[in-house]
């Protein structure tokens, strides 16, 4: 059974950083991409970055790229996004998702995981 667990969520000041963890079961990374996404409150869910093994370059959203890092342990079968140097537009609900290759738009996802809240305050 295809799983993704993301974690690491939470309140932080304008500025400040969090780091959310998206951990997979039931596929190894080095066949899926896993991709982020968010969605504030009225906003359409968009993609802030995706990951692959078959591209040595992630993507990353205009808005992040700069600010927002991810990663991917493979032998945890886990991805990282590290988001630094956060605003207050970056609130949102944020997602991770599988796809088949590198996936930057909600509909090209196949398997998600559940909603972490990261709010932050100006």
């Amino acid at each position: 059974e295809v799983q993704l667990q993301a974690s690491g969520g939470g309140l932080v000041q304008a500025g400040g950083s969090l780091r959310l963890s998206c951990a997979v079961s039931g596929f190894n990374l080095d066949d899926f991409a896993i991709g982020w996404f968010r969605q504030a409150p009225g906003k359409e869910r968009e993609g802030v970055s995706c990951i692959s093994s078959s591209d040595d370059r992630p993507y990353y959203a205009d808005s992040v790229k700069g600010r927002f890092t991810i990663s991917s342990d493979n032998a945890e079968n886990t991805v990282f996004l590290q988001m630094n140097s956060l605003k207050p537009e970056d609130t949102a609900v944020y997602y991770c998702a599988s796809s088949p290759g590198v996936v930057t738009t909600a509909v090209g996802a196949r398997s998600w995981g559940q909603g972490n809240l990261v709010t932050v305050s100006s």
